[in-house]
């Protein structure tokens, strides 16, 4: 079904470009003015309250790099079609890229909001290399995701000790709530598991749909008799997953879960890019495009 989905998505590019080319070049043979845009792809989210985040990361990109536009794309198919049904309507990655050669644009930063370089990034990078081959751009770059190298994870370690609330003892928990995936990129929640239990033993990182699991993690803290653990999403947005499967009050929720073992709980709803220091991250992610433009 991907294999089909890929060249269904392929041969609409390539018939688009070859139409968008020979109708937008001004003339054959000679290069278009330079026009820097930058795309912000993230998977999405149909929540209001999740909006938040999105807003912030808009708002520190438009900051940081103020002479260049700033298209947006989801990734989730699911999403955008919720949103529609809302009255808004939100571009895929390829149809944002498409709508952005039509309107000039030469040089193209995409920068993923993802979390980790998961199933949805490699989903990105293959669109990006889509228009690559087909010439649709002068240039385009894919940025990385939020945790792709040491240095990145060393960063969030850091930023991470410095939000967990006040009020937290250490003797309490601090479990952040990632969302996992069957992809090998997966095992970046169990070494930032590891980075950060270097520093604080009391942080424990799970996944909704990956490794480790929540049963895991609730072993591990009855192992260690602890009583009080903080619920943290470590999603970029507080959304479905936050405040369901993290926070709910069905059976099978984290919360649901821990309490009945013994602990009690207290879920902190904001997700990573309602803080400034993880966006910069995002932030920073987007010089290495910007910087083969120059």
């Amino acid at each position: 079904m991907r294999t089909k989905k890929w060249c269904g998505i392929l041969m609409v590019l390539f018939f688009f470009l070859i139409s968008a080319n020979g109708l937008a070049s001004p003339s054959h043979g000679s290069k278009a003015p330079k026009k820097v845009g930058i795309l912000l792809v993230a998977f999405g989210s149909s929540e209001a309250s999740a909006q938040v985040s999105f807003e912030n990361i808009d708002k520190k990109v438009k900051a940081a790099y103020p002479d260049i536009p700033v298209h947006w794309a989801y990734t989730s198919h699911i999403i955008r079609e919720k949103l529609a049904k809302q009255g808004k309507n939100l571009d895929s990655p390829a149809v944002a890229l498409a709508k952005m050669q039509d309107e000039n644009f030469t040089h193209v930063a995409v920068q993923s909001l993802h979390t980790i370089g998961g199933e949805e990034y490699h989903d990105l990078r293959r669109i990006v290399g889509a228009f690559k081959i087909m010439g649709g751009f002068q240039k385009i770059v894919l940025g990385y995701p939020l945790m792709s190298t040491q240095a990145d994870m060393e960063r969030i370690v850091d930023i991470i000790l410095k939000t967990i609330p006040i009020s937290r003892k250490k003797s309490d928990a601090v479990v952040l709530m990632g969302h996992g995936t069957p992809h090998p990129s997966n095992a970046f929640y169990a070494a930032l598991m590891f980075q950060l239990q270097l520093k604080d033993s009391n942080i424990f990182v799970g996944t909704v749909e990956g490794y480790p699991d929540v049963e895991l993690i609730k072993s591990l803290m009855l192992q260690k008799k602890i009583k009080k653990a903080y619920l943290i999403p470590f999603m970029s947005v507080a959304g479905d997953h936050a405040k369901n499967d993290m926070a709910g009050e069905e059976s099978d929720s984290w919360k649901s879960i821990f309490s009945k073992s013994g602990i009690d709980c207290l879920p902190i709803l904001k997700g990573t890019a309602e803080y400034d220091d993880f966006v910069n991250i995002w932030v920073d992610h987007i010089r290495g495009p910007l910087s083969h433009f120059e």
